[in-house]
Parts: structure tokens; sequence; C-alpha cells
């Protein structure tokens, strides 16, 4: 039987915004086989180096790790997003220093989550939905950078990826501008069964679902 850990941050511990609605785990726990289980190890709040912390926690009779973590590390970098550049070199120089030592941090995550030797996949970050249309903007060109190292380190280790950003595509997916409702919920939780159930994971090769 199998034994789905969730780890990461709020996007699957997102019991506290759902209003009494079923969280992402408990909507995996719905979809997957009889017999199966799912775990929540996800702590809200967490960033890429908290998962190792997370880890530590395993079942021992885990059978597939997913992980979805990277957005509290870019909310780390809001004051540099937010500000005024001298130029445009200046904002890219910035973004670029930033994307590598996220990339370099989230590799990290990844290969200690592959020392388990356990079927892993990761998730993109999905785009906010906040109400003013510069700062969605400003937020959906500053996430490419962290979108683009998380999607390189798939690639580089051959592990499948979710790519939340196509399935959160709905005002009535979250339940605030960065949180997932019981709706975006379902659809994360539809898109981990699918990927736990249909991936090659001995084929080593990245697959993406949406």
């Amino acid at each position: 039987m199998g034994h789905v850990t969730l780890l990461g941050d709020s996007i699957f511990d997102n019991v506290a915004y759902v209003l009494g609605g079923p969280d992402v785990q408990a909507q995996v726990q719905e979809r997957l086989p009889p017999g199966w289980q799912a775990t929540l190890l996800a702590v809200a709040g967490s960033r890429t180096q908290d998962v190792a912390v997370q880890l530590q926690h395993l079942p021992p009779n885990a059978s597939h790790l997913v992980v979805s973590v990277g957005g509290n590390d870019a909310l780390d970098h809001l004051e540099f997003l937010t500000a005024d550049a001298a130029s445009v070199a200046d904002a890219l120089d910035g973004l670029a220093a930033i994307a590598e030592a996220f990339e370099g941090t989230y590799h990290s995550m990844v290969q200690e989550m592959l020392q388990w030797q356990l079927p892993t996949a990761l998730c993109t970050i999905y785009y906010p939905r906040f109400p003013d249309p510069a700062w969605q903007q400003r937020a959906i060109t500053a996430l490419t950078v962290f979108n683009d190292a998380i999607i390189r380190v798939a690639f580089t280790t051959g592990v499948p990826l979710l790519d939340l950003r196509l399935i959160c595509n709905d005002d009535a997916d979250y339940a605030n501008p960065i949180e997932p409702s019981v709706a975006g919920g379902a659809k994360i939780a539809a898109a981990i069964v699918t990927l736990v159930r249909e991936h090659d994971f001995a084929s080593g090769r990245t697959g993406a679902y949406i």
C-alpha cells in the first residue's frame, strides 16, 4: 500500500484557510486508492531550508514524497521586489543574485530528499491573486526566476513536476491572495494523486502534470 507524504509550506498545510472545509491532505486521502494513506508534514510559513527538519519525521512506511515550497522564500525578498531601481541593469542583477541563491538552496533540499530513495515530486510556485493589477504583474514577473530554478532542478534530477501555476488558474482556487481554497486544494489533490499513480518514477525522467 502507498503512503504519500506532503512536505513544504501552506500550499499543503492550508487547514487554517478553508473555514472548516477539507484541507489538501484530506482531499488527497479521499482520492487515493483504498488502503493508501496521506500524511501531512508541511508546515505553514516554511521555507526551502525547513524541509530538512520535516524529512526527519517521515513515516517509516512512506512511499512517495511531494513537496511544495518556495513561496515564502520569495516573500523574504519582498522589500527588494517593491523597491525602486536605479536602472534595469541593477534590477536584473538583483534578481539574478536572488535566483542563484534560491536555486542552490532548492537543489540541496532536493538532493536531501532523494537520499531517502523514495519516489519524489516537486511543485512550482503558483501565481498569487493580488487585487492590485500592478502588484499582481510584478509578483508574476518576480516569481519567474524562482520557478525557473525549480524547473531546472526538476530536469537535472529527473524528478516529476506539478505545475501549480496551471493547476490553480481561477480566482475561486484561492482563499486569499496567497493560500489555496477548498476548490484550489481539490485541484492540487487531484493532480498529486494522478502523478503518484501514473508517473514512471523508475524511468528517472521528468514529467509535468497539470
